[in-house]
C-alpha cells in the first residue's frame, strides 16, 4: 500500500492529532483512505458511491477546524443528506430520487467537526434488514468471513470500517442497525439516547422514535468525542435528550466508580442464544468483576412478549409511509419496484390502525417504565449483542414470500437490540469476546436512559483491560 503506511495504526482522533502536528496533511489520509477502498472494496463491496473529488475539494477549501479535522469518513446510503449527492435509500425504486440541496444537520455538524466526506455506504432497502444485501448494490461481505454478514442495516459502513479502509463510519440504528454490525465486524457501535442527536430539519424522529444515528468506530474515545460534535438539539425538534453533565470524551479515562451491573441471557422472546455468544456474556460478567464492580444475573422484569409484536406494528406503519415518500414519482411503488420484504411488511402496515399504532407507542413507552425502574436498582446491564454469530449471506432474505418468517430469521438473529430502540435508552456494543474461529464476537453494555456517561467510561474501562484495536481481518494490502 503506499502513501502513509502508519494510517490503519491510528484511530480517527490519533489521525486527527497527526494532522494538527503537522506529521501528516488531510490529503495524505484521503488518499491512504483511497487506497484501501480500491484495493479492499472489491473483497467486501462496502462502499456504493466514491465521492473522492468532493472530499479533495473541501480539503483544497479549507477543512474547519474541528476535533477531527482531515480525517475521512463515509455516509450511509441512509438518513444522512448530503447537498448535492444522490441518497438511493439501498432501494431501485428510489434510486433517481433528485439529489437535496441542502445538509441535514447531523451532516453539517460531522463537516464542521472536520471530517472529509468522500463517500457512501451500503445499506439494505429502506433499512429494513440486519444484514446488507440490496438487490440495488449487492451484498456487503464480512470482513472477517466473507461468506458471511457484515450485519446490517449499517452493514457497509461496518465492513468498510472493520476492513479498515477508515477508523470510523456514519452509521444509524432502528432495531439495532449499528450494533448489530459492530458486533458483526467487531467494532464499537453506540445507539445513543433517544434524541441525542437531531434529525433536523427533514424529520422530528425516525421510525417513531425507534431510530438514532451515530457511526462505528475502532475506539471508545472515538465514538466519545465525534458525540459530542454532533450531539445537540435542532430547530424544532419534537423533543430533546438529557443535555450531559461535561463532554463525553471526558468520560473516557475517568473512573467509573463501583458499578451495579446485571447480566440476562434471556432474550424477550425466548429463542436460544449460541454458546460462543454466551461465552463472551460470561467473560464480559467475569472482567466487570475483576474491575471491582457489582456483578448479578437478574432479568429485567419487562413485558417480553410486547417488545416483537410492539417494534413490527411501528415499522410496518411507517414503511408504508417511506414508501410513499418519493419526492417526484407522485404515486407508491408497484410491488415489482421494490424487494419482496417491503412490500409486504408495508401490506402488514396498511393493516395497522390509528388505535394499534397508538396502543404500540403506549407498549414500547411502558417498556420504558418498566426498564427505567430496573436501572433504579442496576447501573448496566450486560446481554449478548446477538443471539448468534454472523450468519450466512442469504439466510435473512429479503425475496421471501413468508414475511412472517423473514421477521422470525432477523430476531433469531438479533433479538436483544430491538428492546432499547424501543425504550430510547443508550446502549453500545463492545467486541470483548473471545474470537469464534476468525470471527468477533461482542457484548451490548445497556444504561439508563440519558446516561452515555457511565456507559463510556465503563466500555473505556474495558478497553482498556481487554484491548481489541489490534485485531484485524486478513485483506488485501
Amino acid at each position: 500500500m503506499t502513501g502513509f503506511a502508519d494510517y490503519e495504526n491510528y484511530d480517527a482522533l490519533g489521525l486527527a492529532d497527526l494532522v494538527r502536528r503537522r506529521l501528516v496533511t488531510p490529503t495524505e489520509l484521503l488518499e491512504a483512505a483511497i487506497a484501501r477502498v480500491e484495493a479492499r472494496n472489491p473483497v467486501v463491496n462496502a462502499v456504493v458511491l466514491r465521492l473522492y473529488d468532493h472530499a479533495r475539494k473541501a480539503i483544497a477549501d479549507g477543512l474547519p477546524d474541528g476535533p477531527f479535522r482531515g480525517v475521512p469518513y463515509l455516509l450511509k446510503d441512509l438518513t444522512a443528506t448530503l447537498a448535492g449527492v444522490p441518497t438511493t435509500r439501498g432501494s431501485k425504486y428510489f434510486a433517481d430520487a433528485p439529489t437535496p440541496t441542502v445538509d441535514s444537520e447531523h451532516v453539517r455538524r460531522l463537516k464542521r467537526a472536520g471530517l472529509a466526506i468522500f463517500g457512501r455506504t451500503n445499506t439494505p432497502e429502506l433499512g429494513l434488514s440486519l444484514t446488507c444485501e440490496p438487490q440495488l448494490y449487492g451484498p456487503t461481505r464480512n470482513p472477517w468471513d466473507p461468506a458471511r454478514a457484515s450485519g446490517g442495516s449499517s452493514g457497509g459502513a461496518a465492513a468498510a470500517v472493520g476492513a479498515r479502509m477508515l477508523p470510523m463510519a456514519h452509521a444509524s440504528d432502528g432495531f439495532g442497525s449499528i450494533r448489530a454490525p459492530a458486533a458483526c465486524c467487531g467494532l464499537v457501535g453506540l445507539k445513543p439516547t433517544r434524541a441525542r442527536n437531531t434529525m433536523a430539519p427533514y424529520l422530528g424522529e425516525g421510525l417513531a422514535g425507534l431510530s438514532t444515528e451515530h457511526a462505528l468506530t475502532l475506539s471508545v474515545r472515538d465514538c466519545a468525542a465525534l458525540l459530542d460534535a454532533t450531539a445537540g438539539p435542532g430547530p424544532g425538534d419534537p423533543y430533546v435528550a438529557p443535555p450531559p453533565a461535561r463532554p463525553f470524551r471526558e468520560e473516557v479515562g475517568a473512573h467509573p466508580g463501583v458499578l451495579r451491573v446485571a447480566y440476562t441471557t434471556s432474550a424477550p422472546n425466548g429463542v436460544e442464544t449460541e454458546p460462543a455468544c454466551l461465552l463472551a456474556l460470561h467473560e464480559a460478567v467475569r472482567l466487570c468483576a475483576d474491575l471491582g464492580h457489582r456483578t448479578e444475573a437478574a432479568d429485567p422484569e419487562v413485558d417480553r412478549a410486547a417488545v416483537v409484536p410492539t417494534f413490527l406494528a411501528l415499522i410496518a406503519a411507517n414503511t408504508v409511509v417511506n414508501l410513499g415518500s418519493h419526492p417526484t414519482a407522485g404515486r407508491p411503488p408497484r410491488a415489482d419496484e421494490v424487494e419482496r420484504v417491503t412490500w409486504l411488511t408495508a401490506e402488514k402496515g396498511e393493516r395497522v390502525g390509528g388505535a394499534d399504532y397508538a396502543r404500540a407507542t403506549q407498549a414500547a413507552h411502558r417498556l420504558g417504565r418498566q426498564m427505567a425502574a430496573f436501572h433504579a436498582r442496576h447501573d448496566i446491564l450486560l446481554t449478548p449483542a446477538l443471539a448468534a454469530l454472523p450468519v450466512p449471506l442469504g439466510w435473512i432474505d429479503m425475496t421471501l414470500d413468508d414475511v412472517d418468517e423473514y421477521w422470525r430469521r432477523v430476531f433469531a438473529f438479533s433479538p436483544f437490540t430491538v428492546w432499547f430502540n424501543l425504550t430510547g435508552q443508550p446502549a453500545i456494543t463492545l467486541p470483548l469476546g473471545p474470537p469464534a474461529g476468525a470471527l468477533p464476537v461482542g457484548v451490548q453494555l445497556v444504561a439508563r436512559y440519558g446516561d452515555e456517561a457511565t456507559l463510556f467510561r465503563l466500555a473505556a474501562q474495558l478497553e482498556a483491560a481487554r484491548p481489541w484495536f489490534p485485531r484485524r481481518p486478513a485483506l488485501p494490502a
